[in-house]
């Protein structure tokens, strides 16, 4: 039987997966991001055993929401949690959001295909409840 992982530490486990190339988070392009994400996406944590109880989200956009406008890939990981009935009881989101500089070429071009090489200028890793 494989062991599950408490959510609890979802967030340093992520925050491992991204250093786990030996590099500093200041020298990973995005394409190194999305493989440690990926990495983290295949662990396996204790969720509820119900449909989407654990699944990968990703949004992108330009946001200022704490400083100035930047361009956001926010790759989000949703754990449910069940309440002691065993009933829905609300969502965990870990997220990694790489930040970018806003340049005309994201509004121009495929999102991917224009940040995949580039470097993030920030990469906030957290958790909220949802």
């Amino acid at each position: 039987m494989t062991r599950r992982l408490s959510m609890d530490g979802a967030v340093e486990l992520l925050e491992g997966e991204l250093g786990s190339g030996q590099r500093a988070l200041d020298d990973l392009v995005t394409e190194d991001v999305w493989l440690a994400f990926l990495r983290f996406g295949r662990r396996l944590f204790d969720v509820p055993d119900t449909p989407d109880a654990d699944g990968l989200l990703f949004q992108y956009g330009i946001h200022a929401f704490d400083g100035p406008p930047a361009f956001t890939v926010d790759l989000t990981r949703q754990f449910a949690v069940s309440d002691s009935n065993g009933d829905h009881d609300h969502y965990v989101q870990v997220h990694c959001e790489p930040r970018y500089a806003v340049v005309q070429e994201l509004a121009e071009r495929p999102v991917w295909a224009t940040i995949q090489r580039l470097k993030p200028a920030e990469i906030r890793v957290y958790q909220e409840p949802a």
